[in-house]
C-alpha cells in the first residue's frame, strides 16, 4: 500500500489551510473506498502529519491534530502541502523543518503536489527552481519576487511536472485533488468522485478568475508614473516609445526597468489593463462587444478576442454571458 500524507504547517494557516486538508482527506477516502468496492485493495494509507501536537488555526477557532510526527516518516510516496496564510514570509520561517523534509522525500522519490499558496512553502525547499508551478493569482507577483528561478504560470489551474504537481487558488484545489485521483487510481474513479463532491472535472485554466493587480510597490518612480499614464488612458494606444521618450531613456532600458518592476513589458502590461476595463464593462454594464472594444481602444474585433482569451481564458461573449447578471443582451 502507498502513502500519502498530507502536510499541517505548524500555525502559519488559515481557513482555506483547513478547507484543503479536509477536502484532500474526504476525497482520498472516498476513492479508496470505492476502490474496495470493486474488491481490490486500498492504494493509500492516509495520514495528516506535522511537527507539532496541534496546529491552532485562525486565532484558534479550529485545532488540527497531526496523526503523525513528520520526523517519523522515513518514507512517503505523495505528499499534499495545503494553502498557507498570506505572510509569506512567516509562512515559510515557521516551517523549515517541513521543508527540509519535504525535499528529502523528494529526492528519494516521492511525489509533492501543493495547494494554492503552499507553493511559498513548496518552492522555498528548492525543488521547483526550473520547473513550472502555478498558485493562486493574487499571490503571482509576490512569489515571482520571491522565487525568480520557478517558471510561474499563473494562468494554469494545474501543472504537472516531474512529479511535482500545483495549483491556482482557493477552491480550485478540489479539480488538483481530482486529477491526482485519476493519476493514481483511473479515469472511472476521478469520474465517481467528481460526481460524488460535484466538482467540475477536466478544468485546466484559472484565467476567468484572475483579477489584475498592478505591481506598485517596487519603488522605480519613473516606471510607477508610467503606470499611471497607461492606466488613465485604457481607451487609447499607447506607442512605447512614446513613454520612454516622455521619460528620457531608451526605450531598451525602459523595457529592462518596467519589466523588472511589474514582470511585464510595458504593451502586455497596457494589454493587462485594457482587459481588465474590458471584463468590468462585460460584468456592470448592458454595452455590445464591439461597444466595449472601442472603450478599451481596439478597432480590430479579432485582435480583440485573441488578447481577451489570452489573459481570460474564454470568449469575450462567453465572458459577458458567465458574469454579467443580466443574460438578456441585445447586439
Amino acid at each position: 500500500m502507498k502513502r500519502l500524507t498530507i502536510i499541517v504547517p505548524d500555525g502559519q494557516s488559515n481557513l482555506s489551510t483547513i478547507a484543503s486538508i479536509v477536502g484532500s482527506y474526504e476525497i482520498f477516502v472516498r476513492a479508496n473506498a470505492h476502490r474496495e468496492k470493486s474488491g481490490k485493495k486500498k492504494l493509500f494509507s492516509i495520514e495528516l502529519a506535522g511537527i507539532s501536537q496541534q496546529a491552532q488555526v485562525y486565532d484558534g477557532l479550529f485545532t488540527v491534530k497531526p496523526q503523525t510526527d513528520l520526523s517519523t516518516i522515513k518514507k512517503t510516496d505523495l505528499i499534499i502541502i495545503p494553502s498557507l496564510v498570506r505572510s509569506f514570509e512567516k509562512a515559510v520561517g515557521g516551517n523549515e523543518k517541513i521543508i527540509d523534509w519535504v525535499e528529502k522525500q523528494y529526492k528519494e522519490g516521492a511525489e509533492v503536489a501543493s495547494i494554492c499558496t503552499g507553493a511559498f512553502l513548496l518552492a522555498s525547499s528548492g525543488i521547483l527552481n526550473g520547473k513550472s508551478c502555478s498558485t493562486h493569482w493574487s499571490a503571482a507577483g509576490k512569489f515571482r519576487s520571491m522565487f525568480p528561478e520557478v517558471n510561474l504560470q499563473e494562468e494554469k489551474l494545474i501543472t504537472d511536472e516531474q512529479g511535482i504537481y500545483t495549483n491556482g487558488g482557493a477552491y480550485s484545489f478540489l479539480n488538483l485533488i481530482i486529477y491526482l485521483v485519476e493519476k493514481y487510481y483511473g479515469r472511472q474513479t476521478a469520474i465517481y468522485c467528481a460526481k460524488i463532491f460535484q466538482i467540475e472535472i477536466d478544468r485546466n485554466s484559472q484565467s476567468s478568475f484572475s483579477i489584475f493587480t498592478p505591481q506598485k510597490t517596487h519603488g522605480d518612480e519613473m516606471i510607477m508614473e508610467a503606470q499611471e499614464v497607461i492606466e488613465n488612458k485604457s481607451d487609447e494606444i499607447i506607442a512605447v516609445e512614446e513613454l520612454s521618450s516622455k521619460f528620457a531613456v531608451s526605450r531598451r532600458t525602459f523595457d529592462r526597468r518596467f519589466i523588472k518592476a511589474t514582470g511585464n513589458t510595458p504593451f502586455e502590461y497596457s494589454q493587462r489593463v485594457k482587459i481588465e476595463a474590458a471584463k468590468k464593462a462585460f460584468e456592470t454594464s448592458r454595452k455590445t462587444i464591439n461597444e466595449v472594444m472601442y472603450d478599451v481602444g481596439y478597432s480590430d474585433a479579432k485582435a480583440f478576442r485573441e488578447v481577451f482569451r489570452k489573459f481570460t481564458g474564454i470568449s469575450p461573449l462567453a465572458y459577458r454571458n458567465r458574469y454579467n447578471y443580466n443574460k438578456e443582451f441585445a447586439e
